[in-house]
């Protein structure tokens, strides 16, 4: 139970993340501020259960940082049509990897 509330907060901050693209620039949306705020506030939240149902907190955060990092580089792609480079891909290849030896790696109860 504990990976889905993890999984929740990772959706949270990736839309949080995403919305920060509309609150700057020429074009800035204030409306999109109350989604970056609401966005990140229930990451923090789904992120407190993860840790509560004992999600280590080092496998947790590792795991809510680095598949928040490729799926923002990847929706910024497909949404803003902003470059994604064979070395970018190499590079969301290894966070993917160093993501999947912390999991392996971890004590788990």
């Amino acid at each position: 139970m504990g990976y889905l509330f993890l999984a929740l907060a990772i959706v949270g901050e990736v839309i949080a993340t995403t919305f920060l693209k509309f609150t700057s620039g020429d074009k800035a949306q204030w409306w999109a501020n109350l989604v970056v705020v609401a966005g990140y506030v229930f990451a923090f939240a789904m992120l407190a259960q993860s840790l509560a149902r004992d999600v280590p907190l080092g496998i947790a955060y590792g795991i809510w940082a680095g598949v928040g990092v490729v799926l923002v580089a990847i929706v910024s792609w497909l949404v803003f049509q902003e470059s994604l480079t064979w070395v970018q891909l190499v590079g969301m290849a290894l966070v993917v990897g160093g993501v999947v030896l912390l999991e392996i790696g971890g004590s788990h109860k």
